[in-house]
């Protein structure tokens, strides 16, 4: 999946206006392991629960959000250090993970993410007996 490609949009017929629709900012990502699965802090301020959006496709992991500014009504911003409206990222994940529990939690303009490791890649205490 590219960031930056280049299509025309048919309505208006330039490239750059879908170009500007397209562009996205990088949110800054930690990602811990344990033993049990993975987590994955992701630094989204001023995105809300309703502009946020996670697609599992095969082992991608799609990140999206929009961000929503608030402007006081009847003052239009001159500069806004926030030019770009949107997160984007994506991961590969390793096949050891369940995508199909998923935890996602929104908190703070911090998504976090819990990934577990499927069961069969988890360690597992092994018991020995004497004699």
């Amino acid at each position: 999946m590219s960031d930056n490609k280049q299509v025309t949009n048919p309505a208006s017929g330039s490239a750059t206006a879908v170009q500007e629709q397209q562009r996205a900012m990088l949110p800054p990502v930690d990602v811990f392991e344990d033993d049990s699965g993975i987590t994955l802090l992701a630094d989204m301020p001023g995105v809300p629960k309703e502009q946020l959006e996670l697609k599992v496709e095969g082992d991608a992991l799609l990140i999206e959000g929009g961000v929503q500014s608030h402007t006081p009504d009847g003052l239009e911003a001159i500069y806004a250090e926030l030019r770009v409206p949107r997160y984007r990222r994506s991961f590969t994940l390793s096949r050891e993970l369940d995508t199909t529990r998923i935890e996602a939690n929104l908190k703070d303009g911090v998504l976090k993410l819990r990934i577990p490791k499927q069961a069969h890649a988890q360690p597992r205490r092994i018991a020995v007996t004497a004699g």
